[in-house]
């Protein structure tokens, strides 16, 4: 199944009480953006879900904003329900595949105030969330991914200090509150599985290659501290409940030894590192390949990494494998026809190996407020002119939709596209 992504925060506007509003708010966005405007897309639901109709997909992966279901804590809000009820049900009937996202880097404020993801309470707040969204939405769903990106969100909320609520440096808060985000997972996981027969869970997990700029010892163990630190221990406790160091289980008592239905792969490119002394950096300094072609934000584009990942995690699990993002921040949209063309030919390859990739989801459908980028970062298949809220379909889109139709990439989509 082809489809795009979005998560609320970046597409939905409007006043909502969470930590990025407050961000805004502040001024810490790097353009100026702010995410109460993004893309209206709260207003323009319908028009939206054409786009993604005109682009033949078949699912399409959304987000739920917690502050818009639970503004107080304790008190849900129906009317916020009614929202994602709408669109869901127009999805449905324009036969598109819902995959919806409950935790997507946004928390509502009186979470954010009262420590976020670090307080221990996070994870039965998150559950009282979880267990009302699903109990309001289940038969219009079955697919969820329980957490997007936990390393993503503490890395720059608790290393960089570039996110909320901006604390840079602060190693303890990141692996209380990664102990935090494993538990909730592994408890919804549970829980919705109680609650809706033939559900499938999992969680969006940004993964990377780390590859090592020379062969010296402290460099082979800087990259594997950096795997197993930034992606791998999430990885390991949020499939089978198994906690790595740092990370120490609670006390709970679970039940299985798989916690996931699919293994969500969030793709964007690869690191290049070089051991240095220096406990407090993993031992190792990372970079970009010298003379390779980059994005927008200067990653590198390296399609054979999505192949390296999918095939070792593959192997280590036997789940399932969604790519629940993989996309180029690319303005002009010069490279984003290219990309797509050298990543779908990865997962072509993978078929061929016999590795489950079973989805892909382009990241993203329109251009959008990219956190602390703001609007200036733009993934979208379609542009968004931000003064006007109108959409145009880009030359990769053009493409994408045409692949998503023939299942395929012909000669003719190469002679027009690439």
């Amino acid at each position: 199944m082809l489809g795009v992504a979005t998560a609320a925060t970046h597409i939905e506007g409007g006043y909502q009480a969470h930590n990025w509003y407050q961000w805004c708010e502040e001024g810490k966005i790097k353009d100026g953006s702010h995410c109460k405007v993004a893309c209206d897309h709260i207003n323009r639901i319908e028009e939206d879900v054409d786009l993604i109709a005109g682009l033949n997909c078949q699912t399409y992966r959304l987000g739920i904003e917690w502050s818009r279901i639970e503004p107080e804590e304790g008190r849900f809000s129906e009317e916020g329900v009614s929202i994602y009820r709408k669109e869901l049900s127009i999805l449905r009937e324009r036969n598109i595949v819902p995959l919806v996202t409950l935790w997507h880097f946004s928390n509502p404020l009186w979470m954010e105030d009262d420590g976020g993801w670090v307080n221990p309470k996070s994870v039965g707040r998150y559950l009282r969330f979880a267990t009302f969204v699903v109990d309001q939405l289940s038969d219009l769903v079955s697919d969820w991914i329980t957490i997007n990106e936990p390393n993503v969100y503490l890395f720059f909320a608790y290393f960089e200090g570039i996110w909320p609520p901006g604390k840079q440096g602060d190693i303890r808060s990141f692996v209380k509150a990664a102990n935090h985000f494993c538990q909730a997972h592994l408890k919804a996981y549970q829980l919705i599985h109680q609650k809706q027969s033939g559900a499938r869970v999992g969680v969006a997990h940004h993964l990377r290659v780390f590859d090592g700029l020379d062969d010296h010892w402290l460099t082979r163990k800087a990259i594997q501290l950096t795997a197993h630190v930034f992606q791998n221990m999430f990885l390991e406790a949020m499939t089978t409940g198994k906690f790595r160091f740092p990370l120490t289980r609670s006390n709970s008592k679970l039940e299985g030894d798989v916690y996931a239905d699919f293994i969500g792969i969030n793709y964007y490119s690869r690191d290049m590192v070089k051991g240095v002394f220096n406990p407090l950096a993993l031992f190792g300094e990372r970079s970009v390949m010298r003379g390779s072609q980059v994005n927008d934000l200067g990653w590198e584009i390296y399609p054979d990494g999505l192949y390296r990942l999918c095939t070792d995690i593959f192997k280590k699990y036997g789940l399932p494998i969604w790519i629940t993002e993989n996309g180029v921040c690319d303005s002009e949209d010069k490279l984003r026809s290219q990309f797509i063309y050298d990543h779908l030919l990865q997962l072509a390859d993978l078929h061929k190996a016999g590795v489950e990739v079973e989805r892909y989801y382009h990241w993203s459908l329109l251009d959008n407020f990219e956190w602390a980028e703001g609007n200036s970062a733009r993934f979208g298949l379609y542009h968004t002119n931000y003064d006007t809220q109108v959409r145009t379909l880009r030359k990769s889109g053009k493409m994408y939709a045409e692949i998503c139709q023939l299942k395929a990439v012909s000669n003719d989509v190469i002679d027009r596209y690439l």
